[in-house]
């Protein structure tokens, strides 16, 4: 019987286990099939207080797994196959085994929506972003054209955002409108910085054989046309999708599918509970995740505690 299970091994549920690992909780940690989370495929972290010269995202993630293991946590790499909420203990199968556990905490975050191009995945960590708060600042962007791909207000808010940094900033949407809120288009449609491409798609991003973005091939949908434009990044701002799936519904969503909380990190399954992106359509910052997993981690303990003294 397991006291605490964490799903995830991004900042909220390597924080979580660093956290019932010192209340001497013995928490078993899945990786899930992305052992680390989304910031291993950062390359820099400049945000995470405490790394003033910024740090790897994959060795930043090393270091929260070795400090939760240093205090006792168990780090199993495993994939949960299905959940079983009508009782208590928690029934799981990971991997074709059954576990039970008494507390789990969902820390499977979510995933950025890719525009499903092979030159795209082939530069990951080479100039190809999925956040602009994470990596707009890098050097490589500085002073440099940017391409932002989506028409909502995220893509307007990364767009803004790296006009900070940018000597220029593309926003590509495939229709002749955005679909942000009022405010947000104004403010992209009047910055001098942000010059929109109407009715357009990236069908490729280059430069694969020189492993860096170096600019991106563009089909005008209405017209046919193709163009290419010359950039040093490309943002992908089309939305994200919580990783809930594996749950089938027994724990409540929104109608994005983000988990819906109740207090701090609470679901509507007793002693189930909920931390980083997988319940966060707003911040998704490693740093929020991280302060969300210690937040689960301490509603986690107090929960046994009431189970062992009714």
């Amino acid at each position: 019987m397991e006291q605490v299970v964490i799903i995830g091994t991004g900042c909220a549920g390597l924080t979580a286990a660093i956290y019932t690992a010192r209340a001497n909780l013995s928490p078993l940690v899945l990786t899930g099939c992305q052992p680390g989370g989304l910031l291993t495929t950062t390359s820099i972290v400049e945000n995470f207080p405490g790394f003033p010269e910024g740090i790897d995202g994959f060795e930043l993630m090393q270091k929260l797994q070795k400090q939760a293991e240093h205090f006792g946590a168990r780090i199993k790499f495993g994939h949960l196959d299905s959940v079983d909420f009508s009782g208590q203990p928690h029934k799981l199968v990971v991997d074709g085994d059954p576990v039970e556990t008494r507390t789990l905490i969902v820390a499977t975050g979510s995933s950025p929506r890719g525009l499903g191009l092979a030159s795209e995945h082939a530069l990951e960590k080479h100039g190809v972003t999925y956040c602009a708060t994470c990596d707009g600042a890098l050097p490589q962007f500085r002073n440099q054209p940017l391409v932002v791909v989506g028409g909502g207000d995220s893509a307007v808010e990364e767009a803004t955002y790296l006009t900070r940094f940018a000597s220029q900033v593309y926003l590509v949407h495939r229709r002749d409108a955005l679909r942000a809120s009022a405010i947000m288009e104004h403010r992209a449609l009047h910055h001098p910085k942000i010059k929109m491409v109407w009715n357009s798609v990236v069908t490729e991003v280059l430069d694969v054989a020189q492993k860096k973005v170096t600019g991106v091939r563009l089909k005008n949908i209405t017209t046919g046309e193709m163009s290419t434009l010359a950039c040093a990044g490309l943002f992908v701002a089309i939305g994200h999708t919580p990783n809930t799936k594996v749950f089938g519904g027994a724990i409540e969503t929104d109608e994005h599918g983000y988990v819906k909380l109740r207090g701090a990190t609470g679901t509507n399954i007793p002693g189930v509970f909920a931390a980083g992106d997988v319940a966060d359509s707003v911040y998704r910052q490693a740093i929020t995740a991280a302060g969300t997993g210690c937040a689960a981690a301490m509603d986690a303990e107090r929960f046994l505690e009431t189970l062992d003294n009714p």
